[in-house]
């Protein structure tokens, strides 16, 4: 089988179930496992490099209002690489190339590939996913096998979680302008022992208002733009100018603001956001750090 995988997080399940070998053409973005980064890649996209949140938010917003994708396929390269199996999604045109924009290009390759289109918005969803890939791959029992290892985890971090004290928590998915986390971030600061603020389970990441984060007034602020690694969302975080209701937040008032590496542990729906929530239980426990991956979480 000969493999093209359209989006990082199914790269990163395709090499979790052992079929890393078999994955012949990745996106620019796949750089997990660190095998990942040496396959051809054959998705790109049309956003030039070095542009701030604000810009990058103005140049989505403008495209999504044209009905534009933000990214690209090389098709001759892609063609010439005879996939067999093709894997996208359905879930977010910001962060992957989307089906719609390729499902008939995909129909005219010689190869006839066949397409699976990823959908998740929750953490048993993409379980469920990491499961089909298993089955469509032929490494049905390697997937099974991390499925138990990862709803073992989340099950061991929900019974740590039942205790009297549930934070209200945001989590910002940008700064500028604000997004609140989606799809299943909401769930995971449930799990984790939190009372998620200005989320709706299941939902995309929508723009909310400072004025809406003063009035929700969270005790835990969990910093994760999508996209973007710790040394990164912290610069970031430093350079913005925070408006006056940042201030008076509980979160802010009582040192409860947290930077993490958002795009591999939050952003990605893999296998790894088993070890966001892990982070995120850390993060409202006050457990030590220790035990985490290595530059995942910071105090702001």
């Amino acid at each position: 089988m000969k493999i093209a995988s359209f989006l990082p997080s199914a790269t990163e399940m395709l090499f979790a179930i052992g079929a890393g070998d078999e994955v012949v053409a990745v996106t620019f973005e796949c750089d997990y496992p660190p095998a990942a980064r040496a396959k051809p890649h054959v998705v790109f996209s049309h956003m030039p490099p070095g542009l701030t949140p604000a810009q990058i938010d103005a140049i989505v917003s403008a495209e999504g209002a044209q009905g534009r994708s933000l990214y690209f396929v090389d098709l001759p390269r892609l063609t010439a690489l005879e996939p067999t199996l093709v894997v996208l999604q359905d879930l977010c045109r910001v962060c992957a190339i989307d089906s719609p924009t390729l499902a008939r290009d995909m129909a005219h390759l010689p190869s006839a590939p066949q397409v699976v289109s990823l959908n998740a918005h929750s953490l048993e969803g993409v379980f469920e996913e990491i499961e089909m890939l298993g089955t469509v791959t032929g490494h049905f029992a390697q997937a099974a096998a991390l499925t138990a290892q990862l709803r073992a985890r989340v099950d061991h971090v929900r019974k740590a979680s039942v205790t009297g004290c549930t934070p209200r928590v945001l989590c910002l998915e940008w700064l500028a302008p604000p997004f609140q986390g989606g799809h299943w971030i909401l769930e995971m600061v449930q799990l984790a022992g939190g009372e998620p603020v200005l989320a709706t389970p299941g939902e995309k990441s929508v723009r909310i208002t400072w004025q809406q984060i003063a009035a929700a007034d969270p005790e835990v602020i969990v910093v994760m733009p999508c996209g973007y690694n710790l040394a990164e969302t912290v610069a970031q975080f430093h350079a913005l100018t925070l408006p006056p209701e940042w201030f008076g937040l509980t979160a802010v008032r009582e040192g409860q603001v947290y930077a993490v590496n958002g795009t591999a542990y939050f952003s990605r729906p893999g296998p790894r956001l088993v070890e966001g929530l892990e982070i995120l239980r850390a993060v409202l426990s006050g457990t030590a750090y220790a035990s985490l991956p290595v530059d995942s979480v910071a105090k702001l």
